[in-house]
């Protein structure tokens, strides 16, 4: 998408670092019986499967209109996004509830507590590098807003999905390190299932979060605001326009519907005017790559008596 970051490299960056962090989160609940641990290992397993839906969301999404698809096929990234939110609030944020409930009725102690340890700090690494790569997607796609601003207003539902995730990420791992290491210095196994806790409940906040902006976007919402806006006015500047009385946007995926009524600056004949639309419409898909389809009406300029 135009003004738009690339989330397939934040996919990409995602995925490898989930994957590398499953590994070592797995070995490392083996060895120490970290409640803890294991939310997280779960949670990065699950966070890979994650990432390869949207990349299959994505790929959908570039096919080809159809006859019975006529506007395409780009709302399928909405469909797998809210998949994505679905599964993080079940396999990462529900499991880890009930892991941590099963940790504060029956505690263990913590065997080989370094390698809970060491995987984490690992882990952090790993995210933060991931994070890195998409904030800076991010900023791309944010322009002047707030992280905040963008995340409520961003139509790239992948986009946000992965924020979210690696955000999740990289809080999850911190709580678990907390966890290990006041379970370690008290002796106490209650410290390991509150931090179990304390992940599942982030990942259950995080996923009704991204769950809320994917389903605006399944329901159909309007372009980028700041895109929308800047779009009007380039509309309204163009010599063929006396000004727009109407415009209608809709995000479909990467691509975007326009519809669009204005006044034109003077009477003319009907092949003038048709002319003049296609010079508008073309205007528009150059400036704005992202308009697929375009549908202008034209209105007269009010004459007054």
């Amino acid at each position: 998408m135009s003004a738009g970051g690339d989330s397939t490299r934040a996919i990409l960056f995602a995925l490898g670092a989930n994957f590398a962090i499953a590994c070592s989160k797995g070995v490392a609940a083996f060895f120490t019986g970290s409640g803890a641990m294991l939310a997280e290992t779960v949670h990065s397993l699950a966070d890979c499967g994650n990432q390869l839906l949207l990349m299959l969301g994505m790929k959908q999404s570039r096919r080809a209109p159809t006859a019975d698809y006529p506007l395409g096929y780009g709302k399928a990234i909405y469909f797998w996004s809210f998949l994505v939110a679905l599964m993080l609030f079940s396999v990462g944020g529900m499991y880890s509830l009930y892991e941590g409930l099963h940790k504060l009725q029956h505690p263990e102690p913590l065997r080989q507590w370094w390698w809970a340890a060491g995987v984490l700090v690992f882990g952090l690494v790993a995210e933060g590098m991931s994070m890195r790569a998409c904030l800076q997607e991010v900023k791309k796609a944010r322009g002047e807003r707030s992280l905040w601003h963008w995340f409520r207003e961003s139509r790239q539902a992948e986009l946000v999905v992965i924020f979210g995730e690696d955000l999740a990420a990289l809080l999850g791992l911190a709580l678990a390190l907390l966890a290990v290491m006041l379970t370690v210095v008290t002796g106490d196994p209650l410290w390991d299932a509150l931090g179990t806790l304390a992940i599942g409940l982030l990942l259950v906040v995080v996923a009704i979060f991204v769950a809320i902006e994917v389903k605006a976007l399944l329901i159909g919402q309007s372009m980028d605001p700041d895109r929308e806006q800047a779009l009007r006015a380039f509309i309204d500047a163009r010599p063929e326009v006396g000004r727009v009385l109407s415009l209608i946007t809709l995000q479909l995926g990467n691509e975007v519907m326009l519809s669009v009524q204005a006044e034109m600056q003077e009477n003319q004949s009907a092949i003038a005017l048709v002319h003049q639309i296609n010079d508008v419409e073309r205007a528009i898909k150059e400036a704005f790559p992202e308009v697929r389809w375009s549908f202008f009406e034209p209105d007269l300029v009010k004459v007054l008596a």
